[in-house]
């Protein structure tokens, strides 16, 4: 007896294109290039204004320009001005390298189109003329620009340990011995009315202030120097008359008691 047997039937196949999987695949691609175009070539997102702020001696057409330098990103022979793809960190470098004027500066993104750049200038406290040459220098003891005078409301540091060598934008005195150097200025011109020609750091210990009058004072970098000024006051006011202050050669507070010494001087 024989068995019956269902005849089988062939499945006729599925064309490529037809399947549902494709489909997905080519609305994927779509959906990619399409951002892709967008965020590098759309017009709407390029960048079209640069505002600067903050700046006082560095021109704002100078900073926007070395902006658009960095922002403009090519690929072959197309170039973007998208503000998804400009590259804000090499453009930040590039203005702090290029303008040591500029302490901090900060750029940010504004959409659709904008970039907003704030700057922070160096603030001078000092002079700094190692030579023939003098420049201005920061709280932060940076030297950041050339001067052809010299500003007479700041101190002026003559020599920093035999350092003649430096880069604009380099710092070139620790902050706090130009912090003890601002307070020495101040603290002798308010109490005992002493005009500093300038100062002179012979080492990382030694700093020697001259004196409009001509002669020196030698005080210790590693002692307290509000002490050492107190005791030069003291000295010029029980010890040495102000009549005899121009015969002075130094007084020097580095110990524990105060040394002066007169000029030789003929009779």
């Amino acid at each position: 007896m024989r068995t019956y047997r269902k005849p089988h039937k062939i499945r006729k196949k599925t064309p490529f294109f037809k399947k549902r999987f494709f489909w997905i695949f080519i609305l994927v691609l779509i959906f990619f290039f399409g951002s892709a175009y967008l965020v590098s070539f759309a017009p709407f997102f390029n960048i079209k204004e640069i505002q600067i702020s903050g700046n006082r001696k560095v021109s704002a057409d100078d900073i926007k320009q070395l902006v658009n330098e960095k922002i403009v990103r090519n690929f072959g022979k197309f170039s973007s001005k998208s503000i998804f793809l400009s590259n804000l960190k090499e453009a930040k470098a590039s203005i702090l390298n290029k303008f040591p004027q500029i302490e901090e500066i900060s750029l940010k993104r504004k959409f659709p189109g904008s970039i907003v750049v704030e700057a922070k200038e160096r603030i001078a406290v000092a002079n700094f003329c190692p030579d023939s040459e003098c420049f201005l220098i920061d709280k932060n003891g940076v030297v950041f620009e050339k001067i052809d005078i010299i500003f007479s409301e700041f101190p002026k540091i003559k020599n920093v340990e035999g350092r003649n060598i430096f880069s604009l934008g380099e710092k070139v005195i620790d902050e706090n011995i130009l912090k003890s150097i601002l307070d020495i200025k101040n603290g002798l011109t308010e109490k005992s009315k002493i005009i500093i020609e300038e100062f002179n750091m012979l080492s990382l210990q030694r700093l020697n202030v001259k004196t409009k009058e001509n002669w020196e004072i030698y005080f210790n970098l590693n002692e307290d120097l509000k002490w050492q000024t107190d005791k030069l006051i003291l000295v010029l006011e029980n010890e040495i008359p102000s009549e005899k202050r121009r015969d002075l050669e130094y007084i020097d507070l580095r110990f524990s008691r105060v040394y002066f010494k007169y000029k030789n001087l003929s009779p």
